[in-house]
């Protein structure tokens, strides 16, 4: 029987079962260890499991790989993951590498790994899938694939060059932007800045919403003040209001300055309000709309891909103007209600009589207290002229009450019943590099 081989690119979302069938979790890249003389050692998987937590599956503890899935032995170590001095995650940090052809003929990308299995509970890097420069000036033109041997090629990265994040975000495509979030938080600071700038702004916005404060900032303060701003445009301005609050006063005036001017008056009024405060939590983009709108016309607001399911829940009804702040404050319309009503019914006879708007000066506890005891997800904020000013959705509080580390608590879960706990093993090193001080489990 031939060797099993198989392609990592093509594992990167592949189910992991236990033997009784049931799923413990996904796999999001392979960890390698460099040997002196032979192709890179598999030591193990990293898999994300329930709760978005990445933990060390060991080579050792997989009985079959095939077929878009994974089955193990049924023991997993719960424990965060942490990368090891000596260890290389394949998509994060190989795929998109440069290489030089042995031979000196030709320089070539790193498109894909082959692992292969060469003893029970044993793998190892068998090929490189390599695309060549192309040699067409034709923006369709792409370079020669080519099949070669760890052996056959030696790796040609410049000093200064950043590796390429191409093909480790092809891998991340179809990633909400929370777990996008939490995939580059587990990668090295160095190669999660790469992958950051090779995302479009729109997309990169998403993620920064997503992360902790401190990393929003490493990664704003390595962009250009031009990109920075662009991004923070596409940010909800709650969300750019905060980051810009973490910059030096002087950055963060100069990005408002660059940002677009609708954008910046939003992001500066937010940032007048206290950060415990109905003002400072709320978003300044619900929907508005005059009590003459329709049903119809409001469900058709409602159902706009990029508004958030928090924001679509409610629609609020002002007189004009009807743009924050704007005239003043109706009430709102529940999408709830407005299922049960005729399109052609006016939304301003289907006011919520009973919901109270809140000041903008009220504390983020109140307004916490009113969400929880109405079983709400929004709640309107008004200035002392009770114009609507914006909204504070569930997801601005629980972000409030939550830790600031919430986005990467390590608390240990309980482990599920299937779910052992094994000890992780040192892998080997054959390579004469050293593992850094520290770096244990």
């Amino acid at each position: 029987m031939s060797p099993t081989r198989v392609f990592v690119a093509r594992l990167a979302g592949c189910s992991v079962f236990d033997p009784a069938g049931d799923k413990v979790g996904r796999v999001r890249d392979v960890l390698v260890v460099y040997r002196s003389t032979q192709s890179p050692r598999v030591v193990g998987f990293i898999v994300e499991v329930p709760g978005r937590r990445r933990v060390f599956l060991s080579i050792g503890r997989i009985t079959s790989i095939g077929s878009g899935q994974i089955i193990t032995t049924g023991l997993i170590n719960l424990r965060r993951f942490e990368q090891r001095g000596g260890e290389v995650r394949v998509i994060a940090e190989m795929l998109g590498r440069k290489v030089t052809l042995a031979d000196g003929s030709s320089t070539a990308i790193i498109e894909d790994v082959a692992i292969e299995e060469t003893g029970p509970g044993e793998w190892a890097v068998s090929e490189l899938f390599l695309r060549r420069p192309k040699t067409s000036a034709s923006p369709f033109a792409k370079g020669q694939t080519t099949f070669a041997k760890w052996n056959d090629v030696r790796e040609n990265v410049t000093a200064g060059e950043a590796q390429s994040a191409t093909h480790l975000l092809a891998t991340y495509e179809d990633l909400l932007p929370a777990d996008l979030a939490n995939a580059l938080l587990d990668l090295p600071e160095q190669r999660m800045l790469e992958v950051a700038e090779e995302l479009s702004d729109e997309r990169l916005a998403d993620v920064l919403e997503e992360m902790p404060e401190s990393e929003q900032v490493g990664i704003l303060n390595k962009l250009d003040d031009d990109r920075a701003a662009t991004v923070l445009d596409q940010m909800q301005p709650d969300d750019a209001a905060d980051l810009i609050a973490q910059l030096d006063e002087e950055r963060g005036e100069a990005l408002l300055d660059l940002m677009q001017p609708e954008e910046a008056e939003d992001v500066r009024m937010l940032l007048l309000f206290a950060p415990d405060t109905a003002g400072g939590l709320m978003t300044t983009e619900p929907i508005i709309v005059s009590s003459d709108a329709t049903v119809a016309e409001g469900l058709a607001l409602i159902r706009r891909h990029e508004l958030a399911p928090a924001l679509g829940a409610a629609i609020c009804v002002t007189l004009p103007p009807y743009e924050s702040p704007t005239g003043r404050f109706l009430g709102m319309v529940h999408f709830q209600r407005m299922l049960r009503y005729p399109p052609g019914e006016r939304l301003g006879t289907l006011l919520d009589q009973q919901l109270e708007p809140v000041n903008a000066s009220a504390s983020a506890a109140e307004v916490a207290r009113i969400l929880a005891t109405y079983d709400l997800v929004s709640v309107p904020v008004v200035d002392d002229n009770h114009r609507l000013v914006g909204v504070v959705t569930i997801d601005d509080v629980l972000d409030y009450l939550l830790p600031d580390d919430w986005r990467s608590h390590d608390d240990e879960p309980t482990p599920a019943p299937f779910v052992a706990v094994e000890t992780r093993p040192q892998p080997i090193i054959q390579s004469g590099r050293r593992p850094a001080n520290g770096s244990s489990h």
